[in-house]
Order: structure tokens, then C-alpha cells, then sequence
């Protein structure tokens, strides 16, 4: 296959992943909830002794999806997933969750910006790790804020993340070395 459409197709697809996640983790939070109860169904243990409520596994996968996205779009793929991932969470969840997830996505990929585009000509790895830690500590904060009004899940939600964000790096460092074998061209 050419690697130009390659790419696109790559690209439509973590495109795709990346868009469904911000739906999925709205329903998540919204079905499943945020209260974890003993042995309940959002109880995601992250540590041990501390679970991290509903979504928070969805969105760490979502973190890394949008640096593939960039990788294979171009920078601003990612806002325009954001915002049709908004519009299909209205399906799943009320608007004040919808609000604080749309928010919380929107400032942690300004802040991916910043950081994953210039690092990621040292490096993909390093690059997806980084930009995830940042990224993951700000759509925490952001939506937690907005959507509960506390911050009592900070740390469960940013170690929840950061397992997604870890598990990532062997599939990472894979594309990184196929990208790199097969001469894909790649957005930076």
C-alpha cells in the first residue's frame, strides 16, 4: 500500500477511536457512575487501595489516540474529534457533563500541543508519554472542577490514566520502529 493513504487510513482510524472515546467515557461516568462501591462496577483499582471512578481508564486511552491522530492528520484533527465527540455525548449524558468533558479535552489538547508536536521529533515514545502525563493531569483537574466541583478524584483519575498511557508504550515504540521501516510519511 502507498504509505500517503496508508497514513490516511491510520489516521481515520485512531481518528475514529479517538472521537468514540470521548463518548464512551461520558457514558461511562453518566451509566456506570462516580461513586465506587465495593466490589461495584466502576470500582477501576488504579493502586493499591485507591479505585478511580468510571471513564478514567477510556480517557488515558484517549490521551495517547490523539497524538496518533496528529501523527497521521495533522495537528488539528483532534479539536475537530473533540467537538463531534461533544455533540455524540449528548446521546449518553446531561449537558453539564458534556460541558466539563468538552472542556476538560479542549485545554489538556491545547496543552498536548505544546508539548507532544516539539518533542515529537526526539522522539514518539518520549513524545506520547509526555504530552499524556501533561495532558491527563489537566483533563483531570478541568473536568473534575466542572463536573462535581471537587477535586477528591484527582489522584485515583491521574494514576488511572497514567496505567493507560504506560500500557501504550510497547505498541508505541512498534509504530515508531514500522513508521520508520516501511518510510511512513508522518504530520508534525
Amino acid at each position: 500500500m502507498i504509505p500517503d493513504l496508508r497514513r490516511r487510513i491510520e489516521g481515520l482510524a485512531v481518528l475514529a477511536g479517538f472521537t468514540a472515546c470521548i463518548p464512551a467515557a461520558n457514558w461511562l461516568v453518566s451509566n456506570v457512575g462516580t461513586v465506587c462501591v465495593p466490589e461495584g462496577p466502576c470500582l477501576i483499582p488504579v493502586a493499591p487501595g485507591i479505585a478511580a471512578p468510571s471513564g478514567v481508564l477510556v480517557v488515558g486511552l484517549a490521551l495517547v489516540l490523539r497524538d496518533l491522530v496528529q501523527r497521521r492528520l495533522g495537528r488539528y484533527w483532534a479539536l475537530a474529534a473533540i467537538g463531534l465527540g461533544a455533540i455524540l455525548s449528548a446521546v449518553f449524558a446531561p449537558p453539564s457533563l458534556i460541558v466539563a468533558s468538552t472542556a476538560a479535552f479542549l485545554l489538556s489538547e491545547l496543552a498536548d500541543l505544546g508539548v507532544y508536536t516539539p518533542l515529537q521529533k526526539r522522539g514518539l515514545v518520549l513524545a506520547v508519554v509526555a504530552s499524556s502525563l501533561v495532558g491527563l493531569v489537566i483533563d483531570s483537574a478541568v473536568f473534575l472542577s466542572l463536573a462535581f466541583g471537587s477535586l477528591e478524584f484527582l489522584l485515583p483519575q491521574t494514576i488511572g490514566k497514567a496505567w493507560m498511557v504506560l500500557l501504550s508504550i510497547p505498541a508505541i515504540a512498534w509504530l515508531r520502529r514500522r513508521d520508520e521501516r516501511i518510510g511512513m510519511p508522518v504530520y508534525t
